[in-house]
Parts: C-alpha cells; sequence; structure tokens
C-alpha cells in the first residue's frame, strides 16, 4: 500500500506539471498492470519486476485520476461573450464572506441565471419565479428553486466582491442566504509571475470558474435567510461564531488570531500579525493545523474513554475504546469542518479515521499505511492538493516526526527500563512509580520533534518560500503549548458557551504568547532569507536530513550537513559584465520593472496597490526578487505620483535595503521608511553599472518637484543600454512629453524593447513617437479587461504598422528580457510556463 499510495502520488504531481492534458486513450494500457499481482516472488528478478509493475500502475493510476479530474472541472466555463456583462442571477451565498477594508468576498453558488443570452433567448429555466412574502420577515422567498433545471449559461461556483460605495448603501450578505444579484464576471484570471501565486490554480482547485462583482447600482434583494442544505449550515455557523468573537472582544489586538484559530478564518489576521508569525515560523499554528485537531481528538478519546469504563452496560454493549475511537473521529470531523476542511485538517482526519478502523478491526496497521491512507484521503478528491505548500509542510512534518520517535530504542534508564518513543504502536504508559521520569521522557521526546522539525523542513522551507526562520525552535517551543494546550480549547469553549469568560482568558494568554514572539521577529537576523535552490540540491538535502536524523549509532551523522550545503552555496547565475537581466512584472493595470546587471540591481517603479496592506510590492515584487537572488536593491526609481505605479513603494522599503530612492515628486513621507538617500530624477541624470548604461532623459530640469499631483507628464524616463541594444521606460508620459522627448533627445528614443507610455492610452503613443523610438518590441503592462479599456485599438494598430511585436502583460505574464551588446531575447512567461488550467485570454 505505501509503495502504491508513493507512486499514486508521483503521477499526480506529474500531470500537474502538463501544459495540456493528455488524451485519455493512453489510460487503456493500465488494464494489463493489476496482472502484476499475479506474478510469483520466488526470485528476486520476479520480485523487482512485481515491484516495478505496480509502481508504473500507481504513478499512472494517479496520472489519469488526476487528468480525469482536471477534465471534469475545465469543462465548466464562463462564456466568452458573458464576460463584463450585467447578469441577474439567484444562488446562495456559499461560504463565510471575508472582511476587506473595501467591502466583501465571498463564494456563490449559482441556482439560476435571469438574464437572456445574446441572441436575447432566455435560458431554458428562466421561467417566472413565485415569490411569495414570508409572514415573519416580510422578504421575498423563491419557490421550489432546487427543482428547477440547472442553470446552464453561467457556472454553478463563481466568486463575488462588493466595494463599499459612500453613494450606496451597502450589502449585508451573510453565509448560507439566498440573494439576487446583478453581477459583471469574467473568466478567472491572475497574474504569472517567475514564483509568484497562481490565482487560477486555485480557482480550479476550488471549482471556482468564474470571478466578478456585484453591480451596487443593480437590483440585489435577498431572498431567503437560510438556504436548505447542511454546508450552507455549518458556514452561517462559522460566521455566527465570527460575530460572536468580534462582539465580545471588538478591537482587541488579537479577535483576528482567535477567529482563525477557532473557525480558519485566516483572514481575520493582520498582515502585520502574518509577518511575526512568519519571522518566527509558527505560522502553522496560528491556523486550523493537525496539531489542534489532533489534541482536541485525544481530549475526546480520553473523555468518552474515561467515562464509558464507569458503565458496565455501556462497555458490555460497545467495548470502551472502541466507543472512544469514535468519538475521537467526530470531534475531529467536526472540528474540520468548521475550520474550513484545509489539507492539514484533512490529513489529520484521515489518520483519526485510519486509527479508529484498526481499532474496530482488532488490526495493527502501521505508521507508514496510515500516512499513506491519509495521503490518498486528501489526493483522490483534490489532486490539487500536491502542489501546495501546505500540502508538503503537513505531511513532511508527520512523517519527520514518525521517523524520529517511531520504534526506536532510547537509551536505558537507571532501572534498566527502556525508554521508547513515542509513537501509535510502540507507546504504552509508563511502570514507573516516580512522575518525575515520565515528565522527563516528555521533554526528551519534546526536545527531539522540535529538533527535527528545525532542521528536517528546511529543504521544504527553502524550496516554497526561500527563507527560514532562525528563532522558530525557540518561538514554537513557547508557543506550542500555550496556543495548542490553552488558547484553542479556551477559543473553542467560548464559541460553544454563552458566557464570555473563555474568550477573554484565550485572548489574555495570546497576548502574553505575542511578547517574546515579538521581540524574535523584531531580531535583526530572525529570518535567513535567500534565492530558490537548484531542484538537485532540495534532493541532496533531503538526503542529509535523513541523515542527521538517523537514529543515535548510525555513523557520521554530522556529514548530513554536506549535503545540505549545496542549497544555500548554488545561487542563480547572474548576467555577466556587460548584460542586463530586464523583469517587467505582470502586475495587472500597473508597472513594475526590475533591471538587473552582474552587481547591481534597479527597480523601476512598484506597480498597485490592491486592498488593505495587499498591494504589488508583498505580493509579487519581493518574493520574485527574493527567489531570483536579489536581496538588495541599489536604486528605486517612482516615475510619477500615481498608484499603479508606487503601490508596492513601503512594502520594498520595509522589506529590503535600497541604496537611493529617485522621483520626480516629493518623496519625504519616505525618508522615515528607508536608510539611502532621497536623488532629483530629471534629464541628464546618468550612471553605469557592470557596462551597461542607464540615463534619465525626461523630465526637464525647469519643470517644478511640486507640480499638481498625479501629473502623467512629470514621469521619469529612463533609457538603458549595451551596444547596440536599448531599452525605453516611459512610464505614462502622453503626447506632451512625447513632444519634448523628440524635441531634445530623438537621436536616442530608437530602441530595441519600449514599455509602451501610459499602459497603451490613446492619450500617448503619437505617431512620431512611435516612428522615433521604432521598437522591435513594444510592451503594453494592463490588467485583464481593465476599467480604462487599455490598450486601445488605434494603438495597437499603430504598433503593429510600426513592425513592433506586440508583448501584453494580460496575455504574456511577466516579460522576462535578457540583453548583451548584440542581441536580447524576450521569454513571455505566461506561455513558457504553461499548465493546463493556465487562462489563455483571446487576442485582440
Amino acid at each position: 500500500m505505501v509503495l502504491f499510495t508513493l507512486f499514486f502520488t508521483l503521477g499526480v504531481w506529474l500531470l500537474q506539471q502538463q501544459a495540456l492534458l493528455p488524451p485519455f486513450y493512453w489510460a487503456w494500457l493500465l488494464v494489463g498492470f493489476p496482472f502484476a499481482l499475479l506474478i510469483p516472488t520466488r526470485t528476486r528478478a520476479q520480485q523487482l519486476a512485481r515491484t516495478l509493475l505496480i509502481a508504473a500502475f500507481a504513478c499512472g493510476t494517479g496520472f489519469f485520476h488526476a487528468a480525469w479530474q482536471g477534465e471534469q472541472r475545465l469543462a465548466v466555463s464562463l462564456p466568452e461573450e458573458w464576460q463584463g456583462r450585467d447578469i441577474e442571477l439567484i444562488g446562495v451565498v456559499a461560504e463565510l464572506p471575508h472582511i476587506t477594508e473595501r467591502g466583501l468576498r465571498f463564494g456563490f453558488d449559482v441556482e439560476k441565471t435571469l438574464t437572456p443570452d445574446v441572441h436575447g433567448n432566455a435560458p431554458d429555466d428562466a421561467r417566472p419565479l413565485s415569490l411569495n412574502a414570508s409572514p415573519q420577515t416580510g422578504e421575498r422567498n423563491a419557490v421550489s428553486l432546487r427543482e428547477r433545471p440547472v442553470n446552464v449559461s453561467v457556472p454553478e461556483r463563481i466568486y463575488l466582491a462588493t466595494y463599499f460605495d459612500p453613494r450606496n448603501e451597502p450589502i449585508a450578505l451573510h453565509a448560507g442566504e439566498r440573494w439576487q444579484l446583478t453581477v459583471r464576471l469574467k473568466q478567472p484570471h491572475g497574474s504569472s509571475n517567475p514564483h509568484g501565486l497562481d490565482f487560477e490554480l486555485w480557482a480550479l482547485e476550488n471549482n471556482v470558474r468564474a470571478t466578478g462583482y456585484v453591480h451596487m447600482k443593480g437590483d440585489n434583494h435577498r431572498l431567503d435567510a437560510r438556504a436548505a442544505g447542511m454546508s450552507y449550515r455549518i458556514e452561517a455557523w462559522r460566521e455566527a461564531v465570527r460575530d460572536k468573537y468580534n462582539a465580545t472582544l471588538g478591537s482587541a489586538p488579537y479577535t483576528g488570531v482567535l477567529t482563525a484559530l477557532a473557525i480558519g478564518d485566516q483572514g481575520s489576521i493582520s498582515d502585520a500579525q502574518w509577518q511575526v508569525f512568519r519571522r518566527t515560523g509558527v505560522i502553522h499554528l496560528m491556523s486550523i493545523s493537525g496539531l489542534h485537531i489532533t489534541m482536541l481528538a485525544g481530549i475526546g478519546f480520553a473523555l468518552i474513554y474515561w467515562l464509558w469504563r464507569r458503565s458496565t452496560a455501556l462497555t458490555l454493549w460497545l467495548p470502551a475504546r472502541r466507543a472512544a475511537a469514535i468519538a475521537a473521529l467526530l470531534v475531529a470531523y467536526g472540528y474540520s469542518l468548521l475550520a474550513g476542511f484545509g489539507v492539514p485538517a484533512q490529513r489529520t482526519v484521515y489518520m483519526v479515521a485510519a486509527v479508529a478502523c484498526a481499532l474496530w478491526l482488532n488490526r495493527n496497521f502501521s505508521l507508514a499505511q496510515i500516512l499513506s491512507i491519509a495521503l490518498l484521503g486528501v489526493l483522490l478528491p483534490d489532486p490539487w492538493a500536491v502542489l501546495a505548500p501546505g500540502f508538503w509542510l503537513s505531511f513532511g512534518a508527520v512523517a519527520l516526526i514518525l521517523y524520529v520517535t517511531a520504534h526506536r530504542i532510547r537509551r536505558v534508564d537507571n532501572r534498566g527500563d527502556r525508554l521508547s518513543a513515542f509513537s501509535i504502536q510502540a507507546y504504552r504508559p509508563s511502570t514507573s512509580p516516580r512522575r518525575l521520569d515520565r515528565f522527563l521522557q516528555l521533554l526528551r521526546e519534546y526536545a527531539t520533534v522540535q529538533w527535527a522539525m528545525s532542521i528536517g523542513l528546511i529543504p521544504l522551507l527553502l524550496a516554497l518560500f526561500g527563507q527560514v526562520s532562525l528563532v522558530s525552535p525557540v518561538a514554537n517551543a513557547i508557543a506550542i503549548p500555550l496556543v495548542s494546550l490553552i488558547v484553542v480549547p479556551l477559543a473553542l469553549l467560548g464559541a460553544a458557551l454563552p458566557t464570555e469568560v473563555p474568550l477573554w482568558l484565550a485572548h489574555i494568554v495570546m497576548d502574553w504568547t505575542m511578547i517574546p514572539l515579538q521581540f524574535l521577529s523584531d531580531l535583526p537576523e530572525a529570518v535567513w532569507i535567500q534565492h530558490a535552490p537548484p531542484a538537485w540540491s532540495i534532493v541532496f538535502g533531503m538526503l542529509g536530513v535523513i541523515w542527521i536524523l538517523a537514529p543515535y549509532g548510525f555513523p557520521a551523522r554530522h556529514l548530513g550537513l554536506l549535503l545540505m550545503l549545496p542549497m544555500f552555496l548554488n545561487g542563480p547565475e547572474p548576467p555577466v559584465t556587460g548584460s542586463l537581466r530586464l523583469i517587467v512584472f505582470d502586475v495587472g493595470q500597473g508597472l513594475s520593472a526590475a533591471a538587473i546587471t552582474r552587481h547591481h540591481a534597479l527597480l523601476y517603479d512598484t506597480g498597485p496597490d490592491f486592498s488593505g496592506d495587499a498591494d504589488s510590492g508583498n505580493r509579487i515584487l519581493i518574493p520574485g526578487l527574493h527567489f531570483i537572488g536579489v536581496s538588495t536593491l541599489d536604486g528605486l526609481i517612482l516615475s510619477h505620483d500615481d498608484m499603479d505605479h508606487t503601490g508596492g513603494t513601503a512594502s520594498i522599503l520595509q522589506a529590503m535595503p535600497v541604496g537611493w530612492v529617485s522621483s520626480s515628486f516629493p518623496v519625504d513621507k519616505l525618508k522615515a521608511a528607508m536608510s539611502g538617500e532621497i536623488r532629483r530624477c530629471q534629464d541628464g541624470m546618468s550612471w553605469n553599472w557592470d557596462g551597461v548604461g542607464f540615463e534619465i532623459l525626461h523630465p526637464g530640469h525647469n519643470n517644478p518637484i511640486n507640480s499638481k499631483p498625479h501629473d502623467n507628464n512629470q514621469s521619469c524616463v529612463l533609457r538603458i543600454s549595451t551596444g547596440n541594444q536599448h531599452i525605453l521606460l516611459a512610464g505614462d508620459i502622453e503626447k506632451r512629453g512625447e513632444q519634448r522627448l523628440l524635441d531634445k533627445h530623438a537621436g536616442q528614443l530608437p530602441a530595441s524593447l519600449l514599455v509602451v507610455p501610459h499602459h497603451g492610452s490613446s492619450s500617448s503613443s503619437d505617431v512620431a513617437f512611435v516612428d522615433a523610438v521604432l521598437p522591435d518590441y513594444a510592451v503594453f503592462t494592463v490588467g485583464y479587461r481593465n476599467r480604462f479599456g487599455h490598450p486601445r485599438a488605434e494603438i495597437l494598430q499603430r504598433y503593429i504598422d510600426s513592425g513592433a511585436t506586440l508583448l501584453r502583460s494580460d496575455q504574456d505574464g511577466a516579460i522576462l528580457v535578457d540583453m548583451n551588446a548584440q542581441e536580447m531575447t524576450v521569454e513571455r512567461y505566461r506561455k513558457t510556463h504553461r499548465r493546463y488550467w493556465t487562462h489563455m485570454p483571446q487576442s485582440d
């Protein structure tokens, strides 16, 4: 079973690396593989052949199972002609709405489409609804919605947002309510950047086949306060718990943390708190982790076991261990549902279920078999989980714990008793009359596990996040007992009991816990941050971990450190002297580009601000720069004072040292956040890094720095040159700024690559300017279906007529450019890193 599960997982992972789904006729090859079980195993050759055939069958089964799941999900899509239209829908708020400073975000289950299609035909199920008034609430209720045919125009699961508008009454939506809404939808589309978040993968995994927003001026009203369905009832309970926490604790600093621990609403935790948890390595504790579920399941088991044994009749009817096993499973499953049933929760539930089955069947499952059952339980319904960091960290952590604890014999104590490590099979209550011995044994086991987690997860953390918390062992030693044994039980009691006392006690303990965590987070060297290690070095690092954590007596365990060194020493190869690497990031409707030479790095603009604490800096730029080995910026240019160009500045200055900041507008407010100098961005400013020339062509000397805000013609225009190759970054200049460049720098305008001014707006890219630049590549940095209509069709045609190759961030993702004195190569990240779920927008 273990062999089958491992190769089944490998097959699932291999499928997720494909750009296109495979043809399914190849699946017929798997039919003959089960006959491998009939192969005799009398010789080693026969044993090897049988093992290889079983492994191949498992790998193929996982591969085509994941392909079939992907085919089913991708078969449902929002029609192209429905994008951007006002559509009237009836459906149910399917999950706990997430509150942001700009509005709400929530999943919506569509039950009925009321809007006719583009040809004027009503949907098959668009018969008039019978609406009755509720005698209790006076609200209108849709009659027999579930008996009507399934909606065929809009996908059944969509993801919506509402936006607070002072001119309109805010919409108060709650989980489990049925609403009629007017929405505008589009196909799921996210940014595509090196080492960035894949929103389209998230949408596919969560069966979200369209996204959009509620049109505030539409006909939006509630039809039913409570829709039928257990999943809706659970989401309503979750929201009731959150409301109780907010009403009880109000603006207390850790209300969001307690909410996340109780119901898994991680959006309630502020970015500042996430930063502390991330730097101290306790982020796994601040969500519904397997540790919390296991602890509660253990409490449920012990309580029912103790109570059941008090009744002779109950014990004769059903053994206490079996009854306690059912109780533990119900507790684990119930808490997981309340928490949203994420990957760590699923893994724990399936492991508890496997142990419960073993007790009921009077069989001994090995620990590897139990972990295999959990692995299959996660991947069968959700093959995309194999790409989630939580999947690898969750199963990796459990595998490490079992590796360092199960079936190992410790030292012999002074009475000759062997101290065996904790495991599901090997554990027996200590027979020592001295409680101190038992306490010391638990401390040894706890220290062993903490040591294993600190060392063992380093390869995964570097591969997934490019950073490792150096204070994690100390932080976890403090936080695990306080959070798991005190805060979580008190938070759950506060949700279940009518009194407020448990919640306030939980908050007090959480406040105490945060004091040492904040201190550790503030240490300057709390986190090791580096480039993304090569894949081969991760494999060697894992082998080194296995060697280091081998049992006592294993020879030269310290040599395992040598196998881990390549992860730290093998960084990305920098450009050679005289060459440049340029990344034009896909930040949506905005601009940010990084120019990297052999020993220097420059960032031109920082993209837009998204919402709340989220911006291009902390969501896209910082992870991308860190993973390619850029930990320090020598310079930062802010072209002009528009939020779609400066929205991520604060995050950048907080996350990495910046040598100097240059802008065409006052940036005095940034002085407190940076240690470098501030320079005026103006014509004539130039420098040379590693044989690559940089020159500012605009604005002129006579332009006042205190000019009107958001003046596009004040944009800093940057020219980068090496040999006969040139790049021109034009910011948001309009025709007046372009004319100045034609007057002052006509000879310096020709470029191999142009980042088109003002995202392709009709106010820029005058014919004379385009003819003067005459680029080989024209890059449009635009958001997918942006509200400005950028790039304009006439501007696109103008660059096509000039002979330029068009590159668009909404269609091509990030643009990666390698340039030397002789040539330039361009990579379209969305296309070169395409997966079968990648959204490929249709060209205009």
